[in-house]
């Protein structure tokens, strides 16, 4: 991404609108963003959405959201209300302008009627399968239909009649006549309407038999809102001969379409075909599954609109596709949630630490730091007694070299408290630590010292105070890094993407979490209080761990 002359960052995109401003080709700046309601938005529309609406913002100008719904056997009301939550959660507004191609069912059939009576769209009665056969290869023409050359009557009688609901859905499509020879396979005479009795249109309900195809509503809908820049993704620079064709055939304005590269992340799907059979064969829980790739499943997991938002301008706006490193997005994410997420202690796999020289009655408050990146946030009181829960993995009873947390005759830091040392240690029947047990110095109160230092800190809960808590691990859904490489991306799914871990504990102030609140627990990871959570039994979902993993692989 280049630096234009006022210091702002710039992109192909951004320069062609400043120079169709420059030159007077259009006079202000009107883009749109123009979903098919048949799925959740995923974290591919977020670089679309951002590039969308934040051109429009620079410029000052105006973005649409519109909703492309001209296939009502995959569209449902809950993804219009979604979509919906998602671009206002990512932070951007449509303000009145939110539009239907449904609004425009009645002039898109009046575009089509004029496209018949100007001899350049015909009613075809071959079945879906010689359509298809008849279509040609990309290195062989296609064959013209039968029905090609009916007369200018027949045709608009057979229109009018298909949209009547005279005959059954298959039995006719109208299709533009353009050139079954041409290279560009969307100008073989594409299809322009199919007859579609069921089910009712979310919207429009059983007013209308037969449907646009999206290639014939998205440019035309495009220029009935006024649309300047109609920026889309790659894979649709081969439809926009076709576009361009129906608009010059209609005599309409035209506003001017630009690709970009689509984002595509590794060990992660995009399509919404593909995402929505994980949802329906319950390899997920949902659209919102925090595993998913889903801006729904990103927000429960606990990624920050802002990291979102940063990971799409770091990738820029590119004329080629390429893959981008799913660490860059956790990257994004941890830096934003170091700044802002409230530090907090939780143990995830306990192992109770008695401490034999404290009072058996005592009760202390210590003060910790909320965020040390943050001198703001303050601090708050926690909580500290005689029988304490660490981590499992914070002590060793024989330590391995350069372990320098507890194991018999070690002294540590507990985090804001006191240091101790481990004195002994109890085992389970299969001889496991199941208690261990220290001294403590009362002279290191706030777990500093003049006297002596220690290499390790760690942290704790009070057990006497302990909140338990259900916390949800996810990793990656896929444990290869292309899932869609040979087609069967089902058999790339991680069996370990989630692990519930149910006996927890974590300190009491997080009893009060709500949903989406986000927290560091401290050594362990960024974790987000899940939409489950409730005072009785806080849950939450790691967000993305501390560090970047270990074993990255492209």
């Amino acid at each position: 991404m280049s630096i234009d002359e006022t210091g702002k960052p710039s992109d192909f995109i951004r320069e062609a609108v400043v120079e169709d401003l420059k030159s007077g080709r259009y006079q202000s700046v009107h883009t749109r963003f123009p979903p098919e309601p048949n799925g959740y938005l995923h974290i591919g529309h977020s670089k679309a959405i951002c590039i969308v609406f934040g051109i429009a913002q620079e410029f000052g100008g105006k973005c649409n959201l519109r909703f492309d719904d001209t296939n009502p056997v995959k569209e449902e009301v809950e993804y219009v209300d979604a979509i919906r939550e998602d671009i206002r959660w990512l932070g951007f507004d449509w303000e009145d302008r939110e539009f239907y191609a449904s609004d425009y069912f009645g002039a898109l059939y009046d575009f089509a009627v004029k496209l018949i009576k100007k001899g350049v769209a015909y009613v075809d009665d071959q079945t879906p399968e010689a359509l298809s056969k008849n279509r040609g290869t990309l290195t062989e023409p296609g064959t013209e239909s039968p029905y090609r050359n009916r007369t200018l009557a027949e045709n608009l009688d057979l229109f009018e009649r298909m949209k009547n609901g005279e005959f059954p859905d298959g039995s006719r499509v109208l299709r533009a006549k353009i050139d079954m020879a041409s290279g560009n396979l969307n100008m073989r005479d594409p299809v322009l309407y199919r007859i579609l009795h069921e089910p009712p249109h979310h919207r429009t309900g059983d007013a209308w038999k037969i449907y646009p195809m999206y290639d014939f509503a998205h440019g035309q809908s495009d220029s009935i809102e006024g649309i300047t820049h109609s920026l889309c993704s790659l894979e649709y620079e081969a439809h926009r001969p076709l576009y361009e064709w129906f608009l010059q055939e209609l005599e309409i304005y035209a506003p001017r379409q630009i690709e970009f590269a689509r984002l595509n992340i590794n060990y992660t799907v995009m399509s919404k075909r593909k995402l929505l059979r994980l949802v329906k064969e319950g390899h997920v829980r949902g659209w919102d599954d925090p595993r998913m790739p889903t801006l729904s499943g990103l927000r429960r997991r606990g990624y920050t609109p802002e990291s979102i938002r940063e990971f799409t301008s770091r990738i820029g706006v590119a004329k080629n596709d390429s893959v981008i490193d799913v660490g860059l997005l956790e990257h994004c994410l941890r830096e934003d949630l170091n700044k802002r997420a409230l530090r907090r202690m939780g143990v995830l796999h306990p192992l109770k630490l008695v401490i034999d020289n404290y009072p058996d009655d005592l009760t202390e408050e210590f003060e910790a730091q909320n965020n040390p990146e943050d001198p703001e946030s303050g601090t708050r009181k926690v909580p500290f007694s005689k029988v304490l829960y660490i981590e499992q993995d914070d002590f060793q009873e024989v330590p391995q070299p350069k372990y320098f947390r507890l194991f018999p005759g070690n002294e540590v830091r507990l985090r804001a408290a006191y240091f101790v040392k481990c004195v002994s240690v109890v085992k389970d029947e299969q001889g496991n630590a199941s208690e261990i047990h220290c001294t403590y110095d009362p002279s290191t109160r706030g777990g500093n010292s003049l006297e002596r230092k220690v290499k390790s800190t760690i942290h704790w809960v009070s057990a006497a105070h302990a909140v338990k808590a259900e916390v949800r691990l996810y990793d990656r859904l896929f444990n290869h890094p292309d899932p869609d490489e040979n087609d069967d991306f089902i058999s790339h799914i991680n069996p370990d993407s989630l692990t519930i871990l149910g006996g927890c504990f974590v300190e009491p102030s997080l009893a009060n979490a709500v949903s989406g609140d986000r927290f560091q627990f401290e050594r362990q990871g960024y974790f987000s209080a899940d939409p489950d959570t409730t005072p009785a039994k806080p849950v939450f979902n790691l967000a993305v761990a501390l560090k970047e993993r270990s074993d990255k692989k492209v």
